[in-house]
């Protein structure tokens, strides 16, 4: 009989274990995302920062944080609904010290990848940014020699999964198991996270020297989701139509992607021709009937978007016995349920494994190469240059806002795939402190993806097929799915460098691309087949009614004569249908007085002008 792991219900235990085991060094490999211990990891970390003869080196990416209210307005909003949004979920200790400048010199902290804006302006984890492509970040990591392993795992009768997290811990098991590496496996079990089976998913408990069992685990973390704009529904009902019957995809997380998912779920239910019909905007893509064959799956994120084309039998095209095979998943409490929930013979579609498989050809290559057909891969970007080059994981030079992740690896399979495609989503402008630009620029201050990997670029206004294209026609196809408000001056800066005819125009089927004429076409689908949270939320229906509102509040709130515009509304506009409940959520009086704080009036006049009946016309 196997050896189990020496177990312990004390976290403190456990920590002074694995130092004295690791003779007072530890080199941790710590999961990205979901599949952080930490209970465990917050007893290393005090135990470290108590003892200046201790050292502690963790190597990680996505640390994930509860926000943090910037201001006041985000304190009432959130800080009622925190447990219930995000789940309430434990702070990670060295997280906290990092935001407070308080991290001891004897505990250092890489990542490279960061949850999405936490560590703008934080000079610590700005400096000790990786920056690493994901099926490169093993290898980084193992350069580093560490000794300790210590992840969350979900606990079966006589094995653990590894769950959230089979993509980079599967291969380090395995090359342990081969003697190509020598370190001590830690862990911790939670018995929220959903057991996910398989070879690569599933370890003996003799892998692991010593396993924490918490008599309760703590909440996982939840993503929340984001309600879809006209803007995002309009990417993904473009993308729809370049989805091809028994091909492969990949998507990504948010509410593009979250769009994407439901476009496809129309699609397949036929109910799409009326949308497309309606368009305001050129289509491209033929793609549009029902799948007879059913897709395949391969992405390094699990995300719930894909888990619903799954339960809806779109995901259906099965490899080696799997529909879906994926690196790792942080999600919404419901996805963890759900995954917990389903009968076992359906969980095991679902594959975890290594990013070596999903974001590589490399290894069993003509294995991948045939089950990878049609593939298409659908991910975010920030920014695109009129010549191709895509920007996705800074915001000006020096600021890593999250990381090129793995979406350089699929732009790489894109091109090396027979008829794989790397199709890149973002939105055409882009609202900050009230003025609104353009993410379709001349010069990106930042490239993630160059010029020469362009492949197809969707805003809301339509798709560009970019790849094999000269430099004029890539300018010209780009320029033609920017929002009018800046196709002039777009124009103008390509003519200047001499890349583009002075006699050349935008098209007359392109010079109407405003949210307006967006919003027009999409407004009589919105309550029906394109709904905010197509695929549900934990914000209440009175947080809902918020959203937009706050939303609005936001990008006046450095503009005066935006937020005088807000105030005079909410003297001039009818109230909304919900203001009083909505006003009495934020802690504010549910009528109107004269006396009322200038925020207050200012969020009353941003929910009338968001009220239903407050939509734009073409």
């Amino acid at each position: 009989m196997a050896d189990l792991p020496q177990l312990f219900t004390d976290a403190e235990a456990m920590a002074r274990a694995i130092f004295e085991k690791a003779g007072g060094h530890v080199r941790l490999a710590l999961p990205l995302g979901l599949g952080k211990p930490v209970t465990l990891v917050n007893a290393l970390t005090r135990l470290a920062a108590k003892d200046s003869t201790l050292s502690l080196s963790i190597f990680t990416a996505l640390t994930l944080r509860r926000p943090d209210p910037g201001t006041e307005m985000e304190r009432r909003f959130l800080e009622p609904a925190m447990d219930r949004l995000f789940g309430a979920y434990p702070e990670l200790e060295y997280a906290k010290l990092i935001a407070d400048d308080a991290l001891p010199e004897n505990i250092t902290v890489s990542e490279f990848f960061f949850q999405a804006g936490t560590w703008i302006g934080n000079g610590y984890a700005q400096r000790h940014y990786i920056a690493a492509n994901y099926t490169h970040a093993r290898d980084v990591l193992i350069a580093q020699k560490p000794n300790v392993l210590c992840q969350l795992v979900s606990p079966g009768t006589d094995r653990f999964s590894l769950s959230c997290n089979t993509d980079i811990s599967a291969d380090l098991f395995d090359m342990r198991e081969r003697g190509e590496m020598d370190f001590m496996a830690v862990g911790e079990t939670n018995a929220h996270l959903p057991y996910m089976p398989g070879p690569d998913a599933e370890v003996d408990r003799s892998a692991f020297e010593m396993m924490l069992t918490p008599d309760t685990p703590f909440d996982l973390f939840s993503a929340v989701r984001r309600p879809v704009s006209d803007a995002q529904y309009a990417i993904g009902l473009h993308v729809a139509r370049r989805i091809r019957d028994g091909g492969t995809l990949q998507i990504g997380i948010g509410a593009i992607g979250d769009a994407v998912a439901q476009a496809l779920l129309l699609r397949e239910s036929a109910a799409l021709d009326r949308i497309w019909a309606d368009a305001p905007f050129p289509l491209s893509g033929d793609d549009t009937a029902p799948f007879e064959t059913g897709l395949y799956g391969v992405t390094e994120m699990l995300v719930g978007g894909m888990l619903s084309l799954f339960e809806a039998g779109i995901l259906r095209r099965e490899v080696d016995g799997a529909a879906i095979h994926a690196g790792f998943f942080v999600e919404a409490r419901d996805v963890y349920r759900r995954l917990r929930e389903m009968p076992e013979a359906q969980r095991a579609k679902i594959a975890m494994k290594p990013v070596s498989f999903t974001n590589a050809l490399y290894g069993d290559e003509d294995a991948k190469r045939a089950a990878r057909q049609h593939a298409r891969f659908v991910n975010g970007g920030m920014q695109v240059s009129l010549l191709g080059d895509a920007m996705s994981d800074s915001a000006k030079p020096g600021q890593v806002v999250s990381g090129v992740g793995g979406q350089f690896n699929f732009f790489e399979q894109a091109f090396a795939l027979r008829d794989g495609r790397a199709i890149l989503t973002l939105p055409a402008t882009r609202t900050k402190n009230g003025e609104t630009g353009s993410n379709i620029v001349w010069q990106l201050p930042v490239t993630t993806v160059p010029r020469h990997m362009r492949d197809v670029v969707v805003t809301e206004y339509g798709a560009a097929d970019l790849r094999g294209q000269t430099d004029e026609e890539v300018i010209k196809r780009l320029i033609c799915i920017a929002d009018s408000r800046f196709q002039g001056d777009l124009l103008q800066e390509a003519r200047k460098a001499g890349k583009i005819p002075r006699d050349w125009d935008v098209p007359q089927a392109h010079r109407r691309n405003t949210p307006e004429r967006l919003s027009a076409w999409l407004s009589p689908y919105r309550e029906t087949l394109l709904p905010d949270f197509p695929f549900g939320t934990d914000f209440n229906e009175i947080e809902q009614t918020l959203l937009p509102a706050l939303s609005r509040l936001g990008n006046a709130a450095s503009d005066k004569r935006a937020l005088v515009g807000l105030i005079w509304a909410s003297i001039a506009r009818k109230p909304h249908p919900e203001e009083g409940a909505a006003m009495d959520r934020m802690g504010y009086a549910a009528a109107s007085t004269l006396m009322e704080p200038m925020q207050a009036r200012a969020l009353r006049g941003a929910l009338r002008l968001s009220a239903p009946d407050r939509r734009p016309e073409a």
